[in-house]
């Protein structure tokens, strides 16, 4: 039985490893300008964002989850990715990033 658990962790890595790698060639790398907690919005200055086909810019983001605002504050160099959700740029991944 603990083999069987091995074997099944080891193909869900194997299989999760290209999904990472792809996760992370969508991030794009940000400096927050304003945080707004009441609104779950964040302004962040960007590079270009590849899958939005966006230059870089400053702009004004909905992000997906309002526990992501508690991780950043203005100045702050981040990562991020972002979707058209409904209609609004909408950030669904926001890290700190790595100097």
């Amino acid at each position: 039985m603990k083999s069987i658990r091995i074997a099944a962790l080891a193909v869900t890595l194997a299989l999760s490893g290209p999904v990472l790698a792809q996760d992370n060639a969508n991030m794009t790398e940000g400096e927050v300008r304003r945080v707004d907690k009441d609104t779950r919005k964040i302004t962040l200055r960007h590079g270009p964002i590849a899958n939005l086909d966006m230059p870089g810019m400053t702009m004004v983001f909905q992000v997906s989850d309002p526990a992501l605002l508690d991780k950043v504050k203005v100045g702050d160099k981040v990562r991020f990715s972002a979707d058209k959700v409904n209609g609004q740029f909408t950030v669904n991944r926001l890290e700190p990033a790595q100097p």
